[in-house]
């Protein structure tokens, strides 16, 4: 499919400074803390099989086998993975990848998880589908923020952020634009709502999709920017936790 490869190949090259963005990989103690009391209180308990789907460098899967999980890092780019890898033999990790696309995951899971990651599939609702079928009696934690065209108020606010970051000088996120071709053709490709999110989830047959806001992660990265920016804050970040049965519910 010629837009996975396109996709491919942006992430592929993306690699080598992904990590470089505070925004990707936040280095502050106390963002970090924020990010694992969420991510422990959205999955099932350890020791449970957990598949990251879009893993990347790995942020989410590094958290969760540092909560005791046993993870396995699905991801289309095998640049991204070898970051990830490096960075779990850095801290004794054990995570296992696996270099394939996100709507054809493996299976036998507890739990599939993600972190910004449904903007850019082709097809979020058939790999929706597809990760209840790796997780037949599991649970669905997808991490997302509001942001783009998906929201009048957060998409000036957003403008308004990468204003300032150009104006201190301060490198993009990316090591360039998104192929224009590429984000034409994808269905979240101009931004993400908890709403359209939610109403993915539940098409997909997950069972009664709970939205969870993150306000702590927020918070604790809110703290960490530079006035004037820290007055417009950081765009709002959610996640949508879902079960394949109705008698799932997070702990």
């Amino acid at each position: 499919m010629a837009i996975l490869d396109e996709i491919r190949r942006f992430w592929d090259d993306d690699a080598a400074r992904y990590d470089d963005s505070p925004g990707h990989r936040p280095t502050s103690a106390a963002v970090q803390a924020a990010w694992t009391a969420a991510l422990a209180g959205l999955l099932p308990p350890p020791p449970a099989r957990v598949l990251d789907c879009g893993a990347g460098t790995g942020f989410l899967s590094l958290i969760a086998a540092r909560l005791g999980h046993r993870v396995t890092a699905l991801d289309l780019s095998p640049g991204m993975l070898a970051k990830l890898g490096a960075a779990a033999d850095a801290e004794g990790l054990d995570v296992a990848v696996v270099v394939a696309p996100a709507h054809e995951p493996p299976d036998g899971f507890d739990a599939v998880m993600e972190r910004h990651v449904l903007w850019t599939l082709p097809d979020p609702l058939a790999t929706l589908r597809a990760w209840r079928q790796a997780a037949p009696t599991g649970r669905l934690v997808a991490v997302e923020s509001m942001w783009g065209d998906a929201d009048p108020v957060e998409a000036l606010r957003g403008r308004g952020r990468q204003w300032l970051r150009r104006l201190r000088g301060e490198a993009d996120d990316h090591h360039g634009p998104y192929p224009g071709d590429v984000r034409a053709a994808l269905p979240l490709g101009t931004g993400t709502h908890p709403r359209a999110v939610t109403e993915l989830v539940a098409r997909a047959g997950w069972a009664v999709p709970r939205l969870v806001r993150l306000r702590d992660v927020e918070w604790a990265a809110s703290t960490e920017l530079p006035f004037p920016e820290r007055l417009l804050g950081v765009a709002p970040r959610f996640a949508v936790v879902a079960d394949t049965s109705r008698a799932g519910s997070p702990r």
